[in-house]
């Protein structure tokens, strides 16, 4: 047994996440899986009734440790996206008793291989720890294409994705972060790990399917009709602020990656940052104090 088999025997740790549609709107679904596999002794995927392939796609996964649990998700309910967290539940509620940990991916999150010694370690040094409900990671949201991320301050700058495996814990509004019963906020540990966010890197076109498809989960057909813009490619022009990425990407997306089909430029010296923005950004130049950052977590 070397290092890493014992770390694991001392330690329980199972991934849940939930995919519909992954083929029709292109999520990164095995990808995602696939970055956290190594971390988890099972992986949970709820499956819902999709309109193309997905079940296959999840099956074609080659590892004994996913569990498929097939769902039929409320389309009726249209109201703040509690569809996703209801279905994030469903997988949360499924994972084995006995473990430690769960580890939470949505279908279009990656998380990057050389993250994967200090999550472990964070897991392990916090696993007995009782004040400790769960492990707060870092973003990085790309946008447009591979090269461009996000750095506004209306992206989400951090969330849970690792919980204990206490069944109160529960997944909160439309499933970004988790509470716990009755409906507090979970202590948590911020680790040195980040995860990364393709939601917003599609074919224009699929990108627009997309996005039309996920208002359904929060507006009425009316509300949608007079909020959202019908078109057959999504306009990615229409961003405040983006840098260059200069990293490298999780190596599970390499042949994603490989496949772009689209181009996608965007001149990063153009900011359009809104006045309340800028305030805050020279409130944190002069003070160091990010101030009206929505935290759904208590950082310990």
């Amino acid at each position: 047994m070397d290092f890493f088999e014992f770390e694991m025997s001392v330690m329980k740790v199972s991934g849940f996440t939930i995919i519909r549609n992954a083929i029709k709107f292109d999520y990164p679904i095995t990808e995602a899986i696939e970055s956290i596999l190594p971390l988890c002794d099972e992986l949970v995927v709820v499956v819902g009734n999709s309109d193309d392939g997905t079940l296959a796609l999840i099956k074609n996964i080659k590892s004994t440790k996913i569990r498929i649990i097939e769902s039929v998700w409320d389309d009726g309910k249209r109201e703040g996206g509690r569809t996703f967290a209801i279905e994030t539940d469903r997988a949360f509620q499924a994972v084995s008793s006995d473990s430690d940990w769960a580890f939470y991916i949505q279908a279009d999150e990656v998380v990057h291989e050389k993250y994967h010694a200090s999550i472990r370690a964070a897991m392990l040094r916090h696993k007995d720890d009782q004040r400790v409900e769960g492990l707060l990671f870092d973003y990085k949201h790309f946008y447009g294409s591979y090269d461009y991320v996000g750095d506004s301050w209306q992206w989400y700058r951090r969330e849970i994705r690792i919980i204990k495996n206490n069944k109160k814990i529960f997944s909160y509004r439309d499933a970004q972060g988790f509470r716990k019963q009755p409906n507090e906020k979970l202590s948590v540990k911020l680790i040195d790990a980040s995860i990364y966010h393709y939601g917003w890197v599609k074919d224009p076109r699929t990108m627009q399917k997309k996005v039309e498809g996920y208002f359904k989960y929060y507006y009425t057909d009316d509300q949608i009709k007079a909020n959202v813009v019908l078109a057959d490619e999504y306009d990615f022009g229409k961003i405040d602020s983006l840098s260059l990425f200069t990293e490298t990407h999780p190596a599970v997306m390499t042949k994603r990656i490989n496949r772009l089909n689209w181009k996608f430029d965007h001149d990063i010296s153009k900011k359009h940052l809104k006045t309340k923005e800028k305030v805050k950004r020279l409130i944190k130049k002069l003070t160091g104090i990010r101030i009206g950052e929505y935290q759904n977590y208590k950082i310990i």
